[in-house]
């Protein structure tokens, strides 16, 4: 089978999706992107690991790593192989003992898996074919707008013009409290403020 290595773009979520989020994939040798749509919990662990923040308790993708490492495996790669009824089927490849074994997943698992452990993420090429688009170049410059949208509408924008340093401090007592109240999904966006924040005070 052929395949193509993609990496994770983005993510953002939308109404007409009706609370899901739209994960999107970019082709690492090639302009071609596939968006996907997952679930919140999901979205919300695999922005939690792309971010860096780390919960107090293990999610189920953390356990899923924890007993894959405990277990003396590997997750070699994901690959997404499969599209039917215009939903996505997965599979994660695991080493143990030198004997490799594909277990079918969600696209969603296996990608927060996979962030978790540096494993690379595969397309079949059939279903890269039938699936993805080509951005036009209006597109590509787009996305970080996009983004951004997305957090003004969480209603978390509506800091006080006060020094980038307070601003930082406020947000780090947020995210500390956020953390402690496991609400993940509050923290990852306030950790995309304290690094936007940062960035433009270099």
């Amino acid at each position: 089978m052929e395949k193509v290595q993609v990496e994770i773009l983005g993510l953002s979520s939308s109404p007409s999706t009706g609370g899901a989020y739209a994960l999107l994939l970019k082709e690492s040798y090639g302009i071609r992107r596939l968006p996907i749509i997952i679930g919140s919990f999901e979205a919300q662990s695999i922005a939690l690991e792309i971010e860096g923040i780390k919960p107090p308790r293990p999610l189920t993708h953390d356990l899923l790593k924890n007993m894959v490492d405990n277990l003396g495996g590997t997750v070699k790669e994901v690959i997404i192989d499969e599209l039917s009824d215009n939903t996505f089927f997965a599979k994660i490849n695991v080493e143990v003992s030198t004997i490799s074994n594909n277990i079918d997943s969600r696209p969603s698992d296996a990608i927060a898996l996979a962030v978790r452990t540096g494993a690379p993420i595969f397309v079949s090429e059939d279903v890269m074919s039938s699936a993805s688009f080509i951005p036009s170049s209006e597109d590509t410059g787009e996305e970080e707008k996009d983004l951004a949208n997305d957090l003004r509408a969480t209603g978390e924008s509506n800091l006080r013009e006060t020094s980038k340093e307070t601003q930082v401090a406020s947000l780090q007592d947020q995210l500390r409290e956020s953390i402690e109240k496991e609400d993940y999904e509050r923290a990852a966006i306030i950790r995309d403020k304290i690094n936007k924040l940062k960035g433009t005070s270099n």
